[in-house]
């Protein structure tokens, strides 16, 4: 997924690496923690893969931005012709790793650029994933409310309100995009809430 974030951002415009990773945490820091530990290794893939290349730039060196290559100087980061392809690959899946908790939010934030059919298709998958998941909880809720003191149940029954939160905006999202609408207008904070799970959706049982 850090393929696709990096491929997404500089096919909008070529980066240095300082304003690489600002553009990641600004932009994808929500779903994901982003630090130079993963990201230059990406970069040194991506580049000997064909998918970017470097450019030394004549502006000042930004203070703790390491250089890849290790040389002095800014390198500028630039997407190929091959990268602009792989970029295309990569907003065409629409599979299970499209939906899961770690990477429905990267392939979201791109969704601009994804064609219609697909962001449908991957808006019902995580649907679907999320009904899944919800139906467990209610089952074993229901077997084992009992047995749970007050406080862990209200923390599962508050996943339960976060699944469904998401299940209903996912649900809106469907409709507009078969209608051809914009998106539907949710708040900063609501939206945050429902793409990324909380932590009582992973830790239910």
């Amino acid at each position: 997924m850090l393929e696709l974030a990096v491929l997404g951002l500089l096919h909008e415009s070529p980066l240095h690496g300082y304003e690489l990773r600002q553009r990641l945490k600004a932009t994808l820091g929500t779903f994901r923690a982003f630090s130079y530990g993963s990201l230059y290794p990406t970069l040194r893939r991506m580049r000997d893969a064909g998918w970017i290349t470097e450019d030394d730039g004549d502006a000042e060196v930004v203070a703790g931005a390491p250089a890849l290559t290790g040389r002095r100087g800014k390198v500028v980061y630039k997407l190929t012709a091959e990268g602009k392809e792989r970029f295309q690959e990569l907003l065409a899946e629409a599979g299970p790793s499209s939906w899961e908790d770690e990477t429905f939010g990267v392939h979201f934030a791109f969704f601009g650029q994804t064609d219609p059919a697909v962001r449908v298709r991957i808006l019902e998958g995580r649907r679907s994933r999320l009904e899944e998941r919800r139906e467990g909880v209610r089952t074993t809720l229901a077997r084992t409310r009992s047995r749970l003191d007050r406080y862990t149940l209200q923390l599962q029954e508050h996943g339960l309100e976060s699944v469904d939160r998401e299940v209903r905006w996912l649900t809106e999202l469907i409709e507009t995009e078969r209608a051809g609408g914009p998106p539907p207008q949710t708040s900063e904070t609501s939206t945050t809430s429902q793409i990324t799970p909380p932590p009582t959706e992973r830790g239910a049982p």
